[in-house]
């Protein structure tokens, strides 16, 4: 079977079962001065995925040289897995060679599909007014313009995530705007809460862009500004994780499904705050009242993780500890 042959098939295999997104080992990437337990590069990464049953990953792609893309592409194949790469939109022109030669490389270790963002960071805490918010999405659309042609080239999918960026309308005119059958979505399934979008009506808009997925369960908590929002591990959280993978599959029967199981400290989300508002000039108030009604409607059962206080050895073990126990739920209940 040649190259091409055996990384499809690879790739098929893998779908069928759930991949991991390299944040789901935040701490296991970051580990200072633990070398024992830090991965030493995405190859590392794909064996210990692979060790419990894991269809893929989601990686950084670095500059790699032939002789690791060959390495890692070999193991990959082997073991019937798949590689979506992660690489940053290029910031100007100056950086569309960069942008490029890590496609190149991405496709060489056999993906097809890349993963991006357009903005990093969380609107409501990045943005003090509505003009600096619409500055920062006019460089990130000129950035995906400069970034469409390399990934149409070289027939490679460029899958967005909806990243506390923009609400799905502002999303798919996005999409519509470049009109491009390489760039589609990475479908987050708990991100758009932290923008007042309810999770069911966000997946069933995004499904049919989706290219990949970050499949996440949620826990949500009221706290004086707002509420906190959590990820926790598959089957703990208030999401109906049945319906959202039936929807995303029945737009696009095959779908990754990569776990993103972030371990950290809850996030607030400051919806009864002033500066939260800025950038939401034309959002009514049935909005914020909906999601406040979610949030009470869905008391978590146990109280929402916390990493602050932990050891590194104790931060280590709880995220590998959610990792495994979301792969577990998902293959008992979730038929992955």
């Amino acid at each position: 079977m040649n190259n091409q042959l055996s990384s499809q098939a690879a790739e098929v295999e893998g779908r069928q079962r759930m991949g991991v997104g390299t944040d789901s080992y935040g701490f296991r990437w970051s580990a200072a001065n633990r070398t024992q337990a830090r991965f030493k590069d995405a190859l590392d990464f794909l064996e210990h995925c692979h060790q419990f049953g894991a269809g893929g990953i989601q990686a950084v792609i670095g500059d790699w040289d032939p002789e690791f893309v060959a390495r890692f592409r070999a193991k990959a194949e082997s073991w019937r897995m798949y590689l979506e790469g992660q690489i940053g939109l290029p910031r100007d022109q100056a950086d569309v060679q960069r942008f490029e030669s890590r496609v190149r490389i991405a496709k060489a270790a056999g993906a097809s599909i890349i993963r991006s963002v357009m903005l990093s960071g969380r609107r409501y805490e990045t943005f003090d007014s509505a003009e600096s918010f619409r500055q920062a999405g006019q460089k990130a659309w000129e950035a995906l313009v400069r970034a469409e042609p390399v990934v149409r080239t070289q027939r490679v999918r460029l899958a967005l995530e909806n990243h506390k960026d923009w609400r799905a309308p502002q999303m798919l005119d996005i999409l519509k705007r470049i009109d491009s059958e390489y760039v589609g979505l990475c479908v987050d399934t708990g991100n758009s809460i932290a923008l007042l979008e309810d999770p069911i009506e966000v997946i069933e808009a995004y499904a049919p862009w989706a290219f990949t997925s970050h499949l996440k369960d949620m826990a949500v908590q009221e706290y004086d500004d707002g509420f906190l929002l959590s990820e926790v591990p598959l089957g703990e959280g208030f999401l109906d994780l049945r319906k959202i993978i039936a929807t995303l599959r029945r737009a696009k029967p095959g779908l990754p499904l990569n776990l993103e199981m972030i371990t950290r400290d809850p996030l607030k989300v400051p919806c009864l705050t002033k500066k939260y508002w800025v950038t939401f000039d034309d959002l009514p108030a049935n909005v914020l009242a909906s999601m406040l009604a979610l949030v009470r409607a869905n008391v978590p059962r146990k109280p929402l993780p916390q990493t602050t206080g932990l050891s590194d050895e104790q931060r280590l073990s709880l995220e590998d500890d959610n990792v495994r126990k979301s792969f577990a739920y998902a293959k008992e209940h979730l038929g992955l």
